[in-house]
């Protein structure tokens, strides 16, 4: 039987969703770290990988997977039960628009390279990278927000279990508190993101208990 490796970082956004979703599944992983911060995304062994150079990938089925909601729907068709996303076309059809809020429209203008060349192009690199924050991650979660507000938000995004939309939100909201963002306005968020923290496999998923 092949090995379930993922290939991670620890503070990756991306790579935590799919930690959430396998731990959820109750799969068993090896986690393989993959320093972003020295660069290791772009040495030959890991472009070997996924020719993009980023985080995460995953082995397993005996396959090789990249692009962490690709990666998590696969996961939700191939194990049965999984709730990842409804059964209904509609409440599909919702749970992804959520996560795609965060996975295509607040994460891939925040994260590492684009981060990078903004500090490069301003006089105060640090300064430039905590407004491109806040401004980017506070607006795009305040839109978030509003669109829990329908009748299909429960416990969760979307119902009483978590889906893939959770699994987004609680790593942006990671990434929210990291830069103190002012979340006061988004108690749905909040709460949902509450919640998430007490179970277990969101709690095993967090950065600070992540392969380093």
């Amino acid at each position: 039987m092949n090995e379930t490796v993922l290939y991670d970082y620890w503070r990756s956004s991306a790579s935590y969703r799919v930690r959430i979703a396998l731990n959820q599944l109750g799969e068993t992983y090896a986690s393989i770290p993959v320093d972003l911060i020295a660069k290791a995304h772009r040495g030959p062994d890991h472009l070997a990988r996924n020719p993009q150079g980023l985080v995460p990938v995953l082995d397993i089925d005996g396959e090789r997977f990249t692009q962490s909601l690709a990666i998590i729907e696969y996961l939700a068709e191939t194990r049965e039960g999984s709730g990842f996303l409804p059964a209904d076309a509609i409440g599909r059809q919702r749970v992804r628009a959520l996560s795609h809020a965060i996975a295509m429209d607040i994460h891939p203008i925040c994260n590492l390279g684009v981060i990078g060349y903004v500090m490069a192009s301003a006089e105060d690199g640090e300064a430039a990278r905590r407004a491109w924050m806040l401004k980017f991650i506070g607006e795009g979660l305040a839109a978030f927000e509003r669109m829990l507000d329908h009748p299909s938000i429960g416990a969760f995004c979307h119902g009483d279990r978590p889906t893939m939309a959770d699994f987004c939100l609680v790593p942006q909201v990671y990434n929210a508190r990291r830069w103190g963002v002012d979340l006061s306005a988004c108690p749905r968020i909040v709460a949902i993101d509450a919640r998430c923290a007490e179970i277990d496999a969101f709690a095993r998923a967090h950065p600070d208990r992540a392969s380093r």
